[in-house]
């Protein structure tokens, strides 16, 4: 029997039904020789601090180093703390019984790194020997997953992809449970202070663009504007030199031969400087321009764009939409024409696609040497039905892009023309000629739209044109606008560099923070640990942000560029670099960081005073500034660093306490009368509990109707 294991039950079902197997089994699909499986995201993780040995969270176990990371299963929170989810042991079970039986494994996961991860983690787990082979597809069409049944790859050729994901998995615990816990520790404990290697440069930038915009005092500035008139048009012309001194642009005011002023023609043409301009298509998209593009157009969020293009990836409507890669190959480029026919009928671009189909195709988006592990994003050859506005909107970026990237170029004219009037003056104008690729969404050039004349009249040099009218402008610099969920993806590209240039951005994208799968779900880390918010389409430090940022951002872990580096080795590892070298680096920087934080750390309990503890914390009813800690043997303060000493023991008398018990006691000073409690004799008794000077204490009824109150039940 073959036994298929996907990344997910739809997945597994879509792959049964390409080959007629639809016999529903507990955890998996048969039939004529196959078992399909699957796993559920990530049912295996690197294990717990506390497998090692680290048990709580004190600075002698800092920093945490593990010799061998071990496997465990996914866990699940309960009462008295966490737990192996049932479901997820369940479907290891599943997984265990069918890989015990079969003749040959195939690996259907996600094609790629994460996905990889997956498979991994379960087979090391689960011990097993047998080889495995790989599917490897870029679509779930039924012809691209037959294509690739056909050309299954041994799965020992991807050892290098999980030795790179691997070591992304192990660095981000070490670096991440590291840091938490020292900053924390350091800074009482208040609240959890979760760091990140990707997750706090990214909190870094976020924060000093808002404290850089925030901080900035725009400077007043004055510029002369005129408007000139041939042939009954008018346009617009700006003085080449900026003023501070609102007097001296006062008096180059004066001097502008305008009509008013007594001049009939007093604007002297000095020169016209005309340039044409081809303007190239864009590249097709990968996962990261896509979400640019959709939070720019629609107002998406990084994690809306993925999940609706994973829907339109499960839909069969599009190809692997975690795609880091903006090219196709040549191999490709010949089902493209296909691919554009079927668009024709498409209401917003039959236009372009019917004009494709005839024309020579523009190749900037075909470069095999930079396809890496999928290519970019491109619709299937299924023609979509009736969908959703938002999974519409999705395809028609992705649909549009491939019709803009095989278009012509966009053919323009740059205009410039210099005027002289008592100073010197420039109007700017661009005409488009052809507008090629920018006619499928009918964009417009709208860059420099205030600096611009919509359009120019025909103009030589020497001749002298009436002046209309002139004004002095009054403006002020402005600083860099706050970052967007766009934006801050294309800063995250390039670690925070400020690269235009869409192919060096490119070139940068091996050193970028995280990769176009995962930007997402660290911008909702952050805010699902209320370091950012949304505010409008804008991304927002809040206190608490700022407040760890302020501590962090002189340390390494807030340093982009480090982490982009990391983000490259990755890669390098990816294709034969050293796992030796990179794991040895990451715990060296641990050791750092953990010593920095620590040190750096004394100093935020002052600066969270005003920060409000996490969602759902209890205070503590002692020192009234920690917030408890519900472990596995006891409930603790988080300020025990600072000196304060309240705990309660779970098990009290042989009776274990659920957290319900120990809220109620807390938060409402006692609980009501208990039952199962032990006396040192062995008797059985009943008692209601209740604080006092931090402290617990028994009080229940004997025969008769007197109270009766037990000290020293905390012990």
């Amino acid at each position: 029997m073959k036994v298929i294991i996907a990344e997910k039950p739809s997945v597994a079902r879509d792959l049964a039904k390409v080959f007629g197997n639809t016999t529903r089994k507990d955890g998996y699909i048969e039939g004529q020789g196959y078992s399909f499986t699957w796993a559920f995201g990530h049912l295996v993780q690197l294990a717990a601090p506390e497998a090692y040995g680290f048990k709580g969270w004190r600075i002698e176990n800092l920093p945490m180093l593990p010799e061998r990371f071990k496997l465990a299963v996914r866990q699940q929170r309960n009462g008295s703390g966490t737990a192996d989810d049932p479901g997820v042991v369940k479907q290891l079970n599943v997984i265990k019984k069918l890989f015990d039986e079969a003749t040959e494994i195939i690996v259907a996961t996600d094609a790629g790194r994460e996905g990889e991860l997956i498979f991994r983690y379960i087979y090391y787990h689960l011990k097993c020997k047998k080889p495995f082979k790989r599917l490897w597809i870029s679509s779930q069409t039924d012809e691209a997953i037959k294509n690739g049944f056909r050309n299954l790859k041994p799965g020992t050729e991807y050892d290098t992809l999980f030795f790179s994901a691997q070591c992304r998995s192990e660095s981000d615990w070490i670096v991440g449970l590291n840091a938490t816990q020292a900053l924390s520790i350091a800074a009482g404990n208040r609240s959890v202070l979760s760091l990140g290697r990707v997750q706090t440069p990214t909190l870094a930038m976020i924060c000093f663009r808002y404290l850089e915009n925030k901080n900035f005092k725009p400077e007043t500035y004055f510029q002369i504007a005129i408007w000139l008139n041939k042939d009954d048009l008018t346009f617009r012309a700006l003085s080449v030199k900026n003023f501070k001194d609102k007097a001296a642009a006062q008096e180059i005011l004066d001097k502008v031969r305008d009509i008013a002023s007594g001049h009939a023609a007093g604007g002297l043409i000095q020169s016209v400087d005309v340039k044409p301009r081809k303007e190239q298509p864009p590249l097709l998209h990968d996962l990261s321009s896509l979400q640019q593009e959709a939070n720019k157009r629609k107002g998406f969020t990084a994690d809306q764009t993925l999940n609706l293009a994973q829907t339109l990836y499960e839909s069969k409507l599009i190809t692997y939409p975690r795609t880091g890669s903006r090219y196709i190959g040549e191999d490709v480029l010949a089902e493209v024409p296909e691919l554009i026919e079927n668009q024709e009928q498409h209401p917003l671009f039959g236009k372009q696609a019917a004009f494709l189909r005839t024309a020579k195709l523009n190749k900037r988006s075909v470069n095999a040497a930079k396809v890496t592990d999928h290519h970019a994003l491109l619709p299937t050859n299924n023609i979509p039905g009736s969908l959703s506005p938002d999974l519409q909107a999705v395809y028609d970026l992705i649909a549009g892009r491939m019709l803009e990237a095989f278009h012509q170029e966009c053919v323009k004219e740059l205009t410039k023309i210099t005027i002289e009037s008592g100073s010197l003056f420039v109007a700017n104008g661009t005409v488009i000629q052809s507008p090629g690729w920018r006619s499928v969404f009918n964009q417009k050039d709208d860059e420099k739209e205030d600096e611009e004349n919509a359009t120019l009249p025909k103009v030589i040099q020497g001749e002298n044109l009436p002046i209309d009218k002139k004004d002095l402008l009054e403006k002020q610099t402005k600083p860099k606008p706050l970052y967007n969920e766009a934006s801050l993806l294309k800063a995250m590209e390039t670690s925070g560099k400020e690269i235009e240039d869409e192919e060096l951005r490119q070139a940068m994208k091996n050193s970028g923070l995280g990769t176009p799968a995962t930007r997402a779900a660290i911008i909702e880390t952050l805010i699902k640990r209320e370091y950012i918010k949304r505010e409008k389409k804008l991304l927002l430090p809040t206190e608490k942000g700022l407040a760890v940022y302020e501590l962090v951002k002189d340390k390494k872990i807030a340093q982009a560029e480090l982490t982009g580096l990391w983000e490259k080795r990755l890669e390098e590892i990816r294709t034969g670099g050293s796992v030796a070298e990179f794991k040895n680096e990451i715990r060296e920087y641990a050791r750092t960081i953990t010593s920095e934080l620590l040190e750096a750390g004394k100093g935020l309990s002052g600066m969270m005073s005003d920060v409000p503890p996490e969602e759902g914390a209890v205070i503590c009813p002692l020192c009234k500034k920690g917030v408890l800690r519900f472990r596995e043997k006891a409930v603790g303060c988080s300020g025990y660093q600072n000196g304060c000493k309240f705990v309660i023991w779970r098990t009290m008398s042989g009776k274990k306490l659920s957290d319900n018990q120990i809220t109620t006691l807390i938060e409402k000073g006692r609980t009501s009368v208990l039952k199962g409690f032990k006396s040192q004799a062995g008797n059985s008794f009943d008692a209601a509990l209740f604080l006092s000077d931090g402290k617990v204490h028994f009080e229940f009824a004997p025969k008769g109707d007197a109270q009766k109150t037990v000290e020293g039940a905390d012990s």
